[in-house]
């Protein structure tokens, strides 16, 4: 099969044929249809990162595809089904705590580089070898749907973040973040959700205007200054009410202080998901008062990621027309084009903008 693959930090994908991926027990192999590019792969590539990957590796995090062969424990799956592919590859030997890698892009820990040395190819590629509990059905779509369909890799990372918080029907929800591709996923599946109000900080008054356009009055847009504490009270005046939920997911260059603002807008017996990436970049970490913790009750959630199910979930309020793809703009590569596409999406990673390879 044909397919792109990175064989050293610094270089460009060299597209050539590869050997087919064999299944085996407890696989699903899946003819990839369309594959999104995320707008940092360029800085996982060139190292900037420091992304755990032993090279050489096909990337690519997930996808949309048609199932071409199953194993024998797999009992819904049919031959041809449309099906979403989650790069998110658990070890299956402690449900408690599992190893985690994430195929084709990185692994946490020595227990999830030794995942990744089995499922260590992404979907950059013609074909992809998945674990059967990572493949998901999407019901019947069309080839060219399929590029829209990327979007949930997109939309689960905060999506995970709301169902670690138990985000509820009704409740008010700040998005620390919410300008850029993850920020305003989040606003959008936090609105599907139910919230009531979504508490959007940013220094782009044009995106912001532009969230409310896309989603009405329940976006509340506040335009950061970089005082803290002045911030801070912003973000609070800005709700109609207590602010129930905190999501952040700030980028790594991102100052903590930013982020602390945001945070301490939570109301008592409040909750706060972070799943950005201040300090990860070698910066000062984020600091938060014990005290005001302790005192106020407030729940801190680190998610990596979402839970097995939460596909299956998002896929439902897709269905349901409470999560709505076509708010994204799409554009296409075929894979002999991969390293054009890697630039593209460096370049267009804004929000509601999605890249995509097509094998």
């Amino acid at each position: 099969m044909k397919a792109a693959v990175l064989k050293s930090f610094g270089s460009r994908l060299a597209i050539e044929n590869v050997p087919d991926p064999v299944l085996g027990t407890g696989e699903v192999i899946v003819d990839v249809v369309a594959t999104r590019v995320l707008s940092y792969m360029n800085e996982v590539f060139d190292g900037t990162r420091n992304y755990a990957l032993d090279l050489p590796i096909i990337p690519g995090p997930g996808g949309i595809g048609r199932v071409r062969a199953i194993g024998p424990d797999a009992t819904k799956l049919m031959i041809g089904d449309w099906v979403f592919c989650d790069p998110t590859v658990r070890s299956r030997d402690d449900a408690i705590a599992p190893d985690i890698a994430l195929q084709g892009l990185t692994a946490a820990g020595p227990g999830g580089m030794r995942l990744q040395n089995h499922f260590r190819h992404g979907s950059f590629a013609e074909q992809m070898r998945v674990p059967t509990e990572n493949v998901t059905r999407l019901g019947a779509i069309t080839s060219e749907e399929a590029t829209q369909w990327c979007a949930l890799g997109t939309l689960l990372v905060p999506y995970g973040g709301f169902l670690a918080a138990n985000l509820q029907p009704g409740e008010t929800v700040l998005v620390s973040g919410a300008t850029g591709n993850f920020g305003s996923a989040a606003v959008s599946v936090a609105l599907a959700m139910g919230a009531a109000c979504v508490v959007a900080p940013g220094r782009n008054a044009t995106i912001l205007a532009d969230l409310v356009r896309r989603f009405g009055e329940r976006v509340k847009p506040v335009k950061l200054t970089g005082n803290e504490s002045e911030d801070c009270e912003a973000m609070k005046r800005a709700a109609p009410g207590s602010i129930d939920c905190v999501f952040d997911i700030m980028p790594p260059s991102v100052s903590p202080n930013v982020v602390r603002a945001a945070v301490m807008t939570v109301r008592a017996y409040g909750r706060v998901v972070l799943m950005g990436g201040v300090g990860m970049a070698g910066g000062a970490s984020l600091e938060l008062p014990y005290p005001w913790i302790m005192r106020n009750c407030i729940s801190i959630h680190g998610v990596w990621m979402y839970p097995p199910d939460a596909a299956s979930r998002l896929i439902a309020l897709v269905r349901a027309g409470l999560l709505r793809l076509d708010e994204y703009e799409t554009a296409a590569f075929d894979l002999d084009h991969a390293n054009a596409a890697v630039d593209h999406a460096a370049a267009h990673g804004g929000p509601f903008r999605l890249t995509v390879i097509r094998p």
